[in-house]
């Protein structure tokens, strides 16, 4: 079985290398001249030509940064002679409704279509320790699942096709509400003299603990207005009244990783506008 990784960006370039160290047969795609460079230093194969590897692919990983690129690299395979009862593989965190409009398109060519977004992060692609929220029927998603979990800790079928993206949706709104949570106390922690950081490595052994919290010196905060954008749509749509999320929509786009290292690092900080560097004190 031979797959391609198009989009072989940060996370796309560790996934590709994990197929490969599985045994698996797999070149890399991408435009960036750097990227192909830093993936044949790494013994990829890899090149920007995705028209004439088509034909020859059995499974393709589509993890780029748009549901527009998805489209355009979805039509570019389904023009170009694909195998019969090859699979197209939608890595890339988009909206539901794009992977329900594309799994037609792919099966009127035969072409089989999972979405399967993945959680976990950047660390998660490194490790190889990734989880694939797959959306697909049970026999497309058994049939990736050899090349998803040479990169994934598990492969979770959801639900039918977009069913991984809402699982996806789902998970990042826990996510950016933890984010919300973890400032908020511990710029209290901070407001009354106890370093944040210290309180976080507290809180870390306490039934406070949450991933995000673990890893939040990590967080890069770079998605988090479409992942809301998503979710907030999503919840319109179906007319069903979300309002602590529409508050975590509103705050979380306030962030930055600058916001966070001041917090946990810094002897300064804000929130909202105010100083929460800890109290002056009177004896």
């Amino acid at each position: 079985m031979k797959s391609c990784v198009v989009g072989i960006g940060a996370m796309g370039l560790e996934m590709a290398v994990h197929i490969q160290n599985k045994g698996m047969d797999v070149v890399g795609i991408d435009l960036d001249q750097k990227q192909i460079a830093e993936a044949k230093q790494r013994g990829l194969s890899a090149s920007e030509d995705l028209v004439n590897q088509v034909s020859g692919i059995d499974v393709f990983i589509l993890i780029v940064a748009t549901d527009k690129q998805t489209e355009s690299v979805v039509e570019t395979i389904l023009t170009n002679n694909p195998k019969k009862g090859a699979a197209v593989v939608v890595a890339a965190t988009n909206h539901p409704d794009t992977m329900k409009a594309l799994a037609p398109k792919c099966a009127e060519q035969g072409v089989r279509f999972v979405d399967a977004p993945v959680v976990f992060g950047m660390q998660g692609a490194r490790d190889g320790n990734l989880a694939s929220l797959c959306g697909g029927s049970e026999d497309d998603v058994s049939y990736v699942t050899p090349v998803l979990m040479c990169y994934s800790r598990a492969v979770h079928r959801v639900g039918g096709v977009g069913a991984g993206q809402l699982g996806k949706t789902c998970n990042n709104m826990m996510h950016w509400a933890a984010c919300c949570a973890n400032f908020e106390v511990l710029a209290l922690a901070k407001r009354y003299g106890v370093d944040a950081q210290h309180m976080r490595e507290i809180l870390l052994e306490c039934p406070a603990r949450n991933t995000t919290l673990d890893r939040w010196d990590n967080t890069r905060f770079t998605w988090q207005e479409k992942d809301m954008d998503v979710a907030m749509e999503l919840a319109q749509t179906a007319k069903l009244p979300l309002p602590l999320f529409g508050t975590i929509d509103q705050l979380v786009k306030m962030f930055s990783a600058d916001d966070v290292s001041a917090l946990l690092y810094g002897e300064k900080a804000e929130y909202l506008g105010v100083d929460i560097s800890a109290m002056k004190t009177h004896d």
